[in-house]
């Protein structure tokens, strides 16, 4: 048995992300061997968020709010969360969801995730899509309007 505690994680930030993105992550799926469901624990610096406004096709999430507040946006509106908080984004258009920071503390909050894969992420707000999978070479970002008819290049 592999065992991750969500009191000692250690977080890496990724050097790349632009200021408004700048977030911590602990995989916590992956350090315990899980195979089909996805855990992530985010740090989230004030007035930082963990990703952009999206959603997810064929993936359902939850996120748990471990301590701190997050300001949460989904097609509903925005509603703030707080510790022991926890909400689930069906996958698809009524899942979409954001997390941002807005108050004076660090928060951290636990997503976790059905794990399928390819897997296929929507954002509305810059109408791209992208595409992960496992091998880095595999993963691709499009926007929307640079879509092709299935016969192109045939």
């Amino acid at each position: 048995m592999r065992a991750f505690n969500l009191h000692t994680a250690h977080f890496e930030y990724p050097s790349d992300n632009p200021a408004g993105y700048r977030r911590g992550h602990a995989r916590v799926g992956e350090v315990i061997g899980s195979n089909r469901i996805g855990g992530t624990v985010y740090e989230l610096p004030p007035g930082e968020s963990a990703w952009p406004y999206h959603y997810e096709v064929g993936d359902e999430e939850w996120m748990i709010v471990l301590d701190g507040r997050v300001d949460v946006r989904t097609p509903e509106g925005e509603q703030e969360l707080g510790p022991g908080d926890v909400v689930c984004f069906l996958e698809g258009p009524e899942g979409a969801h954001k997390m941002v920071n807005r108050a004076d503390e660090t928060a951290h909050v636990l997503m976790l995730s059905t794990r399928r894969w390819p897997a296929v992420a929507v954002y509305p707000d810059s109408q791209k899509v992208g595409v992960f999978g496992d091998d880095p070479g595999a993963r691709i970002m499009a926007r929307r309007e640079s879509d092709v008819d299935y016969w192109d290049g045939e």
